[in-house]
Protein backbone atom coordinates (compact mmCIF):
# COMPACT_ATOMS: atom_id res chain seq x y z
CA UNK A 1 0.00 0.00 0.00
CA UNK A 2 3.06 2.36 0.80
CA UNK A 3 4.57 1.99 -2.68
CA UNK A 4 0.97 2.71 -4.09
CA UNK A 5 1.40 6.41 -2.67
CA UNK A 6 4.89 6.69 -3.15
CA UNK A 7 3.80 6.15 -7.08
CA UNK A 8 0.63 8.15 -7.04
CA UNK A 9 2.18 11.10 -5.18
CA UNK A 10 5.38 10.35 -7.69
CA UNK A 11 3.19 10.51 -10.46
CA UNK A 12 1.07 13.82 -9.48
CA UNK A 13 4.71 15.71 -8.75
CA UNK A 14 5.74 15.05 -12.44
CA UNK A 15 2.39 16.07 -13.76
CA UNK A 16 2.16 19.69 -11.92
CA UNK A 17 5.96 19.99 -12.95
CA UNK A 18 4.93 19.13 -16.75
CA UNK A 19 1.99 21.12 -16.71
CA UNK A 20 3.78 24.69 -15.64
CA UNK A 21 1.76 24.76 -12.53
CA UNK A 22 4.52 24.52 -9.91
CA UNK A 23 6.01 28.19 -8.43
CA UNK A 24 9.59 27.50 -9.31
CA UNK A 25 9.49 25.90 -12.77
CA UNK A 26 11.31 26.91 -15.25
CA UNK A 27 9.95 29.25 -18.04
CA UNK A 28 11.16 28.28 -21.55
CA UNK A 29 14.82 27.84 -21.69
CA UNK A 30 15.62 30.34 -18.90
CA UNK A 31 16.80 28.35 -15.73
CA UNK A 32 14.84 28.10 -12.48
CA UNK A 33 16.00 31.27 -9.77
CA UNK A 34 17.97 30.50 -7.03
CA UNK A 35 16.85 31.55 -3.51
CA UNK A 36 20.39 33.31 -3.40
CA UNK A 37 19.43 35.50 -7.11
CA UNK A 38 16.82 37.49 -5.38
CA UNK A 39 17.03 41.04 -6.74
CA UNK A 40 17.43 44.15 -4.90
CA UNK A 41 14.23 44.55 -4.33
CA UNK A 42 13.90 41.11 -3.00
CA UNK A 43 11.54 40.02 -5.66
CA UNK A 44 12.34 36.55 -7.64
CA UNK A 45 14.27 38.85 -10.44
CA UNK A 46 17.82 37.65 -10.54
CA UNK A 47 19.94 40.45 -10.73
CA UNK A 48 21.99 40.97 -13.02
CA UNK A 49 25.72 40.17 -13.09
CA UNK A 50 27.44 43.32 -14.68
CA UNK A 51 29.44 43.62 -17.83
CA UNK A 52 26.90 43.72 -20.40
CA UNK A 53 26.30 42.10 -23.65
CA UNK A 54 25.67 39.06 -22.68
CA UNK A 55 29.34 37.38 -22.27
CA UNK A 56 30.25 38.04 -25.61
CA UNK A 57 33.29 40.13 -25.33
CA UNK A 58 35.84 39.89 -22.78
CA UNK A 59 37.04 43.48 -22.01
CA UNK A 60 40.62 44.17 -22.23
CA UNK A 61 41.95 45.78 -19.06
CA UNK A 62 43.72 49.06 -19.30
CA UNK A 63 47.15 49.45 -18.51
CA UNK A 64 49.68 52.79 -18.37
CA UNK A 65 51.62 52.48 -21.12
CA UNK A 66 54.93 54.17 -19.39
CA UNK A 67 54.97 51.88 -16.42
CA UNK A 68 54.75 48.89 -18.67
CA UNK A 69 57.47 50.15 -21.22
CA UNK A 70 60.33 52.25 -18.88
CA UNK A 71 61.92 52.93 -21.72
CA UNK A 72 58.97 55.59 -22.58
CA UNK A 73 59.82 58.70 -21.03
CA UNK A 74 57.55 61.94 -20.98
CA UNK A 75 59.11 64.89 -23.00
CA UNK A 76 57.49 67.61 -23.96
CA UNK A 77 59.85 68.14 -26.76
CA UNK A 78 58.27 64.86 -28.26
CA UNK A 79 55.05 65.73 -30.41
CA UNK A 80 54.74 62.37 -31.68
CA UNK A 81 54.47 60.58 -28.32
CA UNK A 82 51.97 63.33 -26.90
CA UNK A 83 50.04 63.49 -30.05
CA UNK A 84 48.78 59.84 -29.21
CA UNK A 85 46.92 61.43 -26.03
CA UNK A 86 45.24 63.89 -27.98
CA UNK A 87 42.04 64.11 -29.51
CA UNK A 88 41.55 65.10 -33.35
CA UNK A 89 39.46 67.97 -31.74
CA UNK A 90 42.93 68.66 -29.63
CA UNK A 91 41.71 67.90 -26.23
CA UNK A 92 43.65 65.92 -24.27
CA UNK A 93 42.59 62.36 -23.62
CA UNK A 94 41.06 61.04 -20.22
CA UNK A 95 43.22 58.58 -18.24
CA UNK A 96 39.87 56.62 -18.30
CA UNK A 97 40.12 56.34 -21.75
CA UNK A 98 43.62 55.71 -21.86
CA UNK A 99 44.14 53.79 -18.81
CA UNK A 100 47.21 55.59 -17.71
CA UNK A 101 48.12 55.94 -14.48
CA UNK A 102 47.05 59.25 -12.59
CA UNK A 103 51.37 60.07 -12.14
CA UNK A 104 51.92 59.81 -15.43
CA UNK A 105 48.67 61.10 -16.65
CA UNK A 106 49.72 64.31 -14.52
CA UNK A 107 52.98 64.18 -16.62
CA UNK A 108 51.66 64.14 -19.98
CA UNK A 109 48.93 66.81 -19.60
CA UNK A 110 52.26 69.29 -17.85
CA UNK A 111 54.07 68.05 -20.83
CA UNK A 112 51.25 68.87 -23.18
CA UNK A 113 50.58 72.07 -22.04
CA UNK A 114 54.26 72.93 -22.09
CA UNK A 115 54.61 71.68 -26.04
CA UNK A 116 51.32 73.75 -26.95
CA UNK A 117 53.22 76.68 -25.96
CA UNK A 118 55.79 76.24 -27.22
CA UNK A 119 54.17 75.70 -30.69
CA UNK A 120 55.45 71.82 -31.23
CA UNK A 121 51.26 71.09 -31.24
CA UNK A 122 48.32 73.07 -31.90
CA UNK A 123 45.92 74.45 -29.05
CA UNK A 124 42.96 73.81 -31.82
CA UNK A 125 42.05 71.93 -34.92
CA UNK A 126 42.38 75.60 -36.14
CA UNK A 127 45.83 76.11 -35.87
CA UNK A 128 47.65 75.10 -39.03
CA UNK A 129 51.20 73.80 -39.20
Amino acid sequence: MSEEVATKETVTKEATTASGSSDRAPRGDRPAPRSGDRGPRGDDRPRRQGGGGGGRFQRRRKFCKFCADKSLKIDHKDPSLLAQFITERHKIVPSRVTGTCAKHQRGLTTAIKRARILALLAFTPLHHD
